[in-house]
């Protein structure tokens, strides 16, 4: 069983990172990433999360697979146990057994939901108190929710996501605590807006500039909330709830539809996550 003594984050080096191919709106292989400017944002990601004091794990890059860089698309944790993804998208279902074998390696258990069911990792499912939140629809599907709610033996509240560019849960909505949340209403249908309002005590609004600079994907480690550029808004609203916001540029991840949280998966629990 793996043991961490302070928060513990998993990253992979976009040794590899590219566009390659187009499975949201955000990328578009006529606008390339630039590979030294992409490198030097994650390492200042990366530095930026070791300052603030996590101990953050590699997995290696592998060639010909891009998006094995967006670690929050790899599982969701629960305790000791990793329930690794089903990618919907070919282009990235063999990051599958790449996943499966790094979380053995460290001495997870690994599950994998039912075959039929596409679920795509704590990119679409956040734990908010003891309720788990799952995004639905454009890459998970809501019956693999349900089953990992089942298999955690919490709530689990599928939501479902109607803005294409808002494709996982993670880009839309960012528990900070048990009882704090930030979101982008448009992202949701009026069902899951409502879910929302009603089971989260403390919601804040980003409005859709901000959202489409990512506000939403955002790495929370305490009090500290880490961020792409460009969310003065959201960094005062934070602000007033008692958190300090750290920007750090993250464009060239953008170009593939990801930004601070796609790049990170936390591996000893999120913040906000009060597992029964």
């Amino acid at each position: 069983m793996p043991s961490f003594a302070k928060p513990t984050i998993l990253m992979c080096p976009p040794d590899f990172y590219g566009i390659e191919y187009e499975i949201n709106p955000w990328m578009s292989r006529s606008r390339k990433s630039d590979d030294a400017l992409a490198r030097a944002q994650w390492h200042g990601l990366h530095a930026l999360l070791a300052q603030l004091g996590t101990d953050i794990r590699l997995m290696t890059p592998v060639p010909r697979l891009p998006d094995l860089v967006f670690t929050a698309n790899a599982a969701l944790v629960w305790r000791d146990v990793a329930f690794v993804a089903r990618f919907r998208h070919s282009a990235r279902q063999p990051e599958t057994p790449v996943d499966e074998a790094w979380f053995h390696s460290v001495g997870f258990e690994t599950r994998l939901c039912p075959e039929g069911w596409d679920f795509e990792g704590a990119g679409d499912a956040l734990f908010c108190g003891e309720t788990l939140y799952g995004g639905y629809l454009i890459r998970s599907d809501a019956g693999a929710l349900q089953w990992l709610g089942a298999q955690i033996g919490c709530r689990a509240i599928p939501l479902q996501l109607v803005d294409d560019r808002y494709y996982h849960l993670d880009t839309c909505f960012c528990p900070l605590s048990a009882t704090e949340a930030i979101y982008y209403p448009p992202a949701f249908d009026d069902y899951a807006r409502q879910a929302l309002v009603d089971s989260v005590p403390t919601l804040v609004a980003v409005d859709a500039a901000e959202a489409a600079r990512f506000a939403c994907n955002a790495v929370v480690v305490g009090r500290d909330v880490v961020l792409n550029t460009g969310c003065p808004q959201l960094a005062n609203a934070l602000a007033d709830l008692g958190y300090r916001a750290h920007s750090t540029d993250l464009g060239e991840f953008i170009k593939a539809g990801g930004s601070a949280k796609c790049l990170t998966l936390r591996l000893d629990g999120e913040e906000a996550a009060d597992w029964p």
